[in-house]
């Protein structure tokens, strides 16, 4: 974990900045020795972004499975598929 002041994003912007680029870890910026906010760059953002739907995906999925709604296996829905782009 990378903790700084928040006086650094101002002093320091390309530092911080670079150092999110290097390790892909977000850095916490502190005030007054109080988290207060967190910077990370672009890619990892996005990678976390995308991580975090995925989860989301097989968790949706699962609590459906869950509840009892109907499953398809793999052949079925190459079937159901293969219906739909023949326009079936």
């Amino acid at each position: 974990m990378i903790i700084r002041a928040s006086a650094d994003i101002r002093t320091n912007y390309n530092a911080v900045i670079e150092e999110c680029r290097q390790t892909g870890e977000p850095v916490y910026l502190t005030k007054n020795g109080e988290g207060d906010a967190v910077v990370m760059d672009i890619a990892s953002f996005e990678k976390r972004e995308q991580i975090l739907r995925a989860q989301e995906m097989v968790l949706e999925a699962y609590a459906d499975n869950l509840s009892g709604s109907k499953t398809y296996g793999s052949k079925q829905v190459k079937a159901m598929m293969d219906k739909i782009i023949e326009g079936k």
